[in-house]
């Protein structure tokens, strides 16, 4: 049969099935060309059901937390499913228990690794809850000896976070982890705000004032100050040490540190969800570049 045929009937099958455009391809060649067989071939492997689900949008699911205390490991991770009902379930979080025992005694380095080492539990899983489910992201925090770490867990899983102080205080990084699920730091300390981040907030702060017509014929210096004066107060509100303090608002968390002769060395803070946009394939590109 002519390319041109193949690939008409790779996209048919693939619209019928949801499996990958390679699964079609072998399916078809197996089964001499005729759809139905091939259908029923990618069926019997597992792979229309599984594939299907992965063809969807998961942003639903859970952050956890969990922790090694033998190696002094934690971490933060988020798997996702396609509906809150599912996220609730039983069958769900215990997936995402196992998922954090296999993050912890293997270690990955990335987050393809970490797919790779747990893609058999994923596509199992997928055939048992029947909906898209994904490991999106993970990141370990380690502590030494003479450290402390900080975890909290907001709404069940909704919000999970992780803090390192530099000194042993378990209760105050506690407390700390859960003013980070609560306030959504950024940074830990002005110093690590980035360059870029604030000439672009400058930018739209000179912007702002130029619309403005209160600022007109201000001197230069003036406006420079008080420009300066606006990015910091935007860009403040993200760094964890010029934040108001959970738990007595009188005081910054870094006021509440120095106080406790305490720094925090690294936060994770992942809520369920944030960032994720919907995929667009180009068909017919795929196709071409897959079938040759």
């Amino acid at each position: 049969m002519a390319t041109a045929n193949l690939i008409e009937l790779i996209k048919i099958l693939r619209e019928t099935t949801g499996a990958g455009m390679m699964d079609c391809k072998k399916a078809l060649e197996e089964n001499g060309l005729d759809l139905e067989k091939a259908a029923d071939y990618l069926r019997e492997k597992g792979i229309a059901k599984a594939a299907k689900k992965a063809e969807r949008i998961a942003a639903e699911g859970l952050t956890n937390v969990k922790t090694c205390k033998s190696c002094g490991k934690t971490v933060v991770y988020e798997v996702n499913c396609e509906t809150d009902f599912v996220g609730r379930g039983d069958n769900f979080r215990h997936l995402v228990e196992e998922v954090g025992d296999i993050l912890l005694d293997k270690a990955p380095a990335n987050i393809e690794h970490a797919k790779e080492i747990t893609n058999k539990l994923f596509t199992d899983a997928t055939v048992k809850i029947g909906e898209k489910l994904d490991l999106r992201r993970f990141e370990f925090v380690s502590k030494k000896a003479g450290q402390s770490v900080g975890t909290y867990i907001h709404m069940g899983g909704k919000i999970s976070v992780a803090v390192l102080l530099d000194k042993e205080n378990h209760e105050l990084a506690e407390s700390i982890a859960m003013h980070i699920a609560a306030n959504n730091p950024l940074y830990i300390t002005k110093d690590a705000i980035p360059s870029d981040v604030r000439e672009k907030e400058t930018a739209i702060q000179i912007e702002t004032m130029k619309n403005d017509p209160k600022f007109a014929g201000k001197p230069v210096e003036m406006l420079e100050k008080i420009v300066a004066g606006k990015v910091n107060k935007v860009l403040f509100e993200s760094v964890l040490s010029e934040q108001a303090y959970l738990l007595d608002d009188t005081k910054t968390v870094g006021q509440i540190l120095l106080e406790n002769g305490v720094k925090v060395l690294k936060l994770v803070r992942f809520q369920v969800g944030e960032g994720i946009e919907k995929r667009h394939d180009d068909f017919a590109s795929e196709v071409m570049s897959q079938v040759k």
